[in-house]
């Protein structure tokens, strides 16, 4: 008889749309329409392909829809992200924790349904107590769901979703809270803080409080934060009911970041803007980005310990080969510039003649990975080389070059002969010359930049012209 796996089979669960026609259009092509008016106004607002973090506002979107705009704004449309965790307030139940939905296959909007990443929901439940599910605190709740159409219309194609909603004031709950998210916190996901900002006090205190939590924020100082809050909780203005229903997310937030991230402030409004009759009493509405800084290529260094570590991957890595084993490249995990996602080349020589070299161009994987991967296949997959020998072993030396960050440039003015590399992609066509290869041969830069065209990309000679053309330094051992 044949063995199957049983499996849980149920029919899929979605969260409808239940702010249709209240906090926005329920008409799918009356939303698009509103959403992209939206968005259509800041067209000519920077987008950037490491924003790590939004803080979006959530009232309905005729109030704070500008706003949430500018933030979808920043994010480019062909940067893919692994999963999106959406983290907001609970407006209706206390929690004294966090609630992932975890239940529901998908959230529907009138523009469609978004997949829920159930796997990960499963795995943030189990990684701490202090992450369950409570099905009331997301049947009624809004400051999720409100943020879907902005991200269908930006994105397109939205990846699976984490909702999360966030209902605590033990600042220790938050602190682990954090820690559990921490992880999830790199350049594959995208996270989404859900807040409105001042609610009901005059126009005049909301701009005024607004401002000293806004700086608090953009500071990406915790204390800092806490502080701001603090004192507009005791400046006594009128109807001041909070400074941002969403304080408990943003602190979960900044308690992930760092000295690598930059927390850029986009807008400010109030309700009092839109509604100009009603100032006596209104909802203040922020938008940030949080952008993961980019490490230049003159900040990329590697130690002598470091470079010594990677040669001993390397040769580890051909004589596991040989005896029938791959190596874990994990034992160079204690230094954190060797897991940076580096492309990386290994060369082998023997007697000082080529004897096999593969490299990898990309930053996708960790530095060990790529030195482990490459040596092996510089050893056995070299197309020009027969498979290396066991007796050789002794007579080979390596040679890694570790390639530095990318940077877009714009002109040739930008590139330095025999210090970058270049690397030219148009469409599905690329190509690059290491920084070592202007050694070997007597070309200008608009030579160098020809060949690789013409050779490597399958351009032409001038096909650089209208490409995306990137720089980079290899640190060669």
């Amino acid at each position: 008889m044949m063995n199957m796996r049983t499996e849980e089979i149920h029919n899929p669960i979605v969260r409808p749309a239940t702010q249709a026609n209240r906090f926005y259009e329920g008409n799918p092509q009356q939303l698009s329409h509103e959403v992209d008016s939206f968005l259509a106004l800041h067209d000519g607002s920077a987008t950037y392909n490491n924003v790590a973090a939004l803080i979006v506002p959530h009232a309905g979107y005729y109030y704070s829809g500008n706003v949430a705009a500018s933030a979808y704004a920043t994010l480019n449309p062909q940067k893919h992200y692994q999963r999106i965790f959406l983290l907001g307030p609970s407006h209706h139940e206390w929690l004294d924790g966090a609630s992932v939905n975890s239940e529901a296959d998908f959230y529907a909007t009138p523009l469609g349904k978004v997949k829920v990443d159930r796997e990960t929901t499963r795995q943030l439940r189990e990684a701490d107590s202090l992450f369950f599910y409570q099905k009331k605190a997301h049947d009624r709740e809004h400051c999720l769901e409100v943020q879907l159409p902005f991200l269908q219309r930006r994105l397109g194609n939205v990846p699976p979703i984490v909702p999360i909603i966030i209902s605590t004031n033990d600042f220790a709950h938050l602190r682990r809270m954090a820690e559990v998210l921490k992880p999830y916190f790199n350049d594959d996901n995208l996270f989404v803080i859900s807040s409105d900002f001042s609610h009901y006090p005059s126009y005049e205190d909301a701009c005024e409080v607004d401002a000293r939590t806004g700086e608090a924020i953009a500071s990406g100082d915790v204390e800092q934060f806490l502080a701001a809050i603090e004192l507009n909780a005791r400046s006594e203005k009128d109807n001041l009911a909070t400074s941002a229903c969403g304080e408990f997310a943003i602190l979960t937030l900044m308690l992930m970041l760092d000295e690598h991230y930059e927390v850029k402030h986009l807008m400010y409004q109030n309700s009092g803007d839109i509604d100009s009759h009603d100032h006596s009493r209104v909802v203040g509405y922020h938008s940030f980005a949080i952008l993961r800084k980019q490490q230049s290529d003159e900040d990329f260094t590697l130690s002598d310990q470091e470079k010594k570590i990677l040669k001993g991957i390397a040769l580890q890595s051909i004589k596991d080969s040989l005896d029938g084993k791959r190596l874990d490249p994990t034992l160079a995990t204690e230094f954190p510039t060797l897991n940076r996602n580096c492309g990386a080349f290994v060369s082998l020589h023997k007697h000082g003649q080529l004897r096999g070299c593969i490299g990898h161009f990309g930053e996708d994987f960790p530095l060990p990975e790529i030195v482990a991967e490459m040596a092996r296949a510089a050893a056995f997959e070299d197309p020009r080389f027969t498979p290396l020998r066991r007796e050789e072993l002794d007579d080979i030396d390596i040679e890694i070059s570790v390639l530095t960050p990318m940077r877009r440039i714009q002109s040739l003015d930008e590139f330095q002969l025999h210090r970058h590399g270049i690397y030219i992609r148009k469409g599905y066509r690329s190509g690059t010359f290491l920084p070592q290869v202007a050694d070997e041969v007597n070309w200008t830069k608009e030579e160098f930049v020809g060949h690789c065209s013409r050779d490597k990309a399958g351009l032409g000679w001038n096909g650089w012209r209208d490409a995306e053309l990137y720089v980079y330094e290899a640190i060669v051992f």
